[in-house]
């Protein structure tokens, strides 16, 4: 049994702590769900940097001052997802010369906005979720990813130590990357990602060559993180009416639609998605009419934000098409 003379000597080790800030900032863009990164000499990463006491009140507002001093973007809806601080972990603080014996803790937010076209700074530029993950937009079908990932998931599954290793590494295969579409659940992005990882089929992971298909490698775990946002809102989708961060004061029920349909990735069925959104009260028609739509003229919604602001209230029911 150790003396107490030991736990003395590993109580006495200082431990060098930095706590990292990582934020997620979403917007729809010509109906395509986007994400605000950094391009760096190093490669792409997402608004960070570390809290320091000193210059910052809270974790918000930090996270806050980070994003607009790197990118000129002010951030509206900001809520925390996440705090990462598995040991060996390096964010970027610990990236630069002389970080490497920190242990980092990262924090990870979530920021929504209607605004898409501010005047970002020239390292910040606005990427498609798909970019980073290419097997998780079902809209037009099966993703060109999907199945070459499967096949690698399958060889992986093969090469497992033994047989019951193998049987859950099957079943996690299955249940993530299923051969019925009907069974894709949209919410599970951070299972996903940790099984392509636990696989070694993305860049990340460092122990094997990625596949073509594995998506753009961000710094750090910013990938691990963006993950974990895009599940979160995903899943938010249907218990709160989040979407309305993402959309403009006026917008058509077509693009409430397309709009669900990109951060989502699944297609919807028109007809009832749009009697599940009369159930909810949440749109209000304003009596203006679009006729830029390329088609019949659509009216324009808006969402009855007074009403909603301070009373519980559901998501949107998603009806796949």
């Amino acid at each position: 049994m150790p003396s107490a003379k030991v736990y003395e000597e590993e109580l006495s080790v200082p431990v060098s702590l930095t706590i990292e800030l990582s934020a997620v900032v979403m917007a729809i863009k010509d109906n395509e769900a986007m994400v605000l990164c950094l391009t760096l000499p190093d490669g792409t990463a997402l608004p960070s940097g570390p809290f320091r006491p000193e210059a910052h009140r809270t974790f918000d507002l930090a996270v806050r001052a980070f994003v607009t001093e790197q990118t000129g973007f002010s951030a509206g809806y900001v809520e925390q997802l996440y705090s990462f601080g598995d040991e060996g972990r390096q964010g970027l603080s610990s990236l630069a010369p002389g970080g490497s014996d920190q242990r980092v803790i990262s924090l990870g937010y979530l920021a929504l906005t209607a605004d898409s076209a501010f005047q970002s700074q020239l390292s910040a530029q606005w990427k498609p979720y798909s970019a980073f993950f290419p097997w998780e937009d079902w809209r037009r079908g099966e993703p060109a990813a999907v199945a070459p990932l499967r096949r690698r998931l399958r060889d992986w599954c093969d090469a497992a130590p033994d047989a019951q290793s193998a049987a859950e590494r099957h079943g996690r295969v299955e249940t993530l990357f299923p051969e019925d579409s009907d069974l894709w659940n949209e919410e599970r992005v951070l299972d996903r990602y940790e099984l392509l990882y636990s696989a070694c089929l993305i860049h990340e992971s460092r122990c094997a060559e990625a596949s073509s298909g594995s998506g753009i490698a961000m710094l750090s775990d910013h990938r691990r993180i963006l993950a974990t946002g895009l599940s979160r809102l995903r899943g938010k989708l249907k218990y709160r009416p989040v979407i309305f961060e993402l959309m403009p004061e006026r917008f058509t029920l077509l693009e409430l639609q397309r709009s669900l349909e990109a951060i989502s990735g699944l297609p919807l069925h028109k007809q009832n998605f749009r009697r599940a959104l009369e159930r909810t009260g949440f749109v209000r028609p304003t009596g203006i009419m679009r006729d830029d739509t390329g088609g019949r003229p659509a009216e324009l919604y808006a969402y009855d934000r007074d009403r909603f602001r301070f009373s519980p209230s559901l998501g949107l029911s998603l009806p796949r098409g």
